[in-house]
Order: structure tokens, then C-alpha cells, then sequence
């Protein structure tokens, strides 16, 4: 009897503590690193990066930039798993032509774990970031 009665109470204590406890709906990557004010602070100091690296910089000369950080925000928006959607060109078309060496595209990420950690991203989020765009370098290289 007394076994029965202290198996209950385990339970029964259990059922409180799961009641209790908030049911955490798991958070995106977006959510987690700040929402939208971090991806813009993300992609405004990846464009001030790129200003001051003349290697990087050749590749955006001609670029529009006000579109860029537009469609960059997107990007980076949506591949977090954040609310917007992503209206530009796909990655292949973007980079066609422009031949990027894997030097260059290693500078790029270079430049992008700069503005993550400007934004305030820890190490653990600046990895989560890369490896949702890692997927992405196979477009972008050599094209």
C-alpha cells in the first residue's frame, strides 16, 4: 500500500511539474537572434564591410545598393525562418558572371561573421547563421 501511495504522489507530482512548465514553442533563428532589428543591423554592417574591403568591393560597384540591402534583409529574413518573403533573383542569377574565387566567397563569410558579431550575435548563433546559407555557396562559386 505504502508503494502504491508514493507511486502516486510520483505521479501525481510529475503531472504538476508538466503542468506547470510553459509549453515553449521552439523559436526560429530569426526569433532568436533579434528579429528583424538584427537582420537589418546584420546586413547594414555587412554593407559597411564590404565598403571599406577593395576586393570585396570590386564585385559590387555596379551594384544598386538600397536594392541590396533590401533583398539581403529578405534573404536573410526568410532563410532564419522569418516572416518575410524573399522577392529577389535566385542566388545562381545573382552571381552569374561573376566568376567568384573560393578566396573571394571565404572573404565574404569573413566579412559577414564581422557584421554578426557588430549585431551583437554570439559564436553559437554566427554558426547557425552560416550553416543555414552554406548551402548556397555551390551557386555562388565559379558562376
Amino acid at each position: 500500500m505504502v508503494k502504491l501511495v508514493k507511486a502516486s504522489f510520483i505521479a501525481f507530482s510529475l503531472f504538476l511539474v508538466a503542468c506547470a512548465a510553459p509549453n515553449k514553442v521552439p523559436q526560429s533563428l530569426y526569433d532568436e537572434i533579434g528579429g528583424m532589428p538584427t537582420v537589418e543591423a546584420i546586413t547594414d554592417n555587412l554593407i559597411n564591410e564590404i565598403s571599406f574591403n577593395e576586393t570585396i568591393y570590386r564585385y559590387f560597384k555596379k551594384t544598386n545598393i538600397r536594392r541590396f540591402r533590401e533583398k539581403f534583409i529578405e534573404h536573410l529574413c526568410v532563410n532564419t525562418g522569418g516572416p518575410c518573403i524573399y522577392t529577389g533573383d535566385t542566388m545562381l542569377r545573382v552571381h552569374q558572371g561573376q566568376n567568384i574565387s573560393e578566396t573571394d566567397f571565404n572573404l565574404i563569410v569573413d566579412l559577414l561573421v564581422n557584421a554578426m558579431k557588430k549585431a551583437g550575435l554570439t559564436y553559437t548563433q554566427q554558426n547557425q547563421v552560416l550553416k543555414v546559407l552554406a548551402p548556397m555557396r555551390v551557386e555562388i562559386l565559379y558562376k
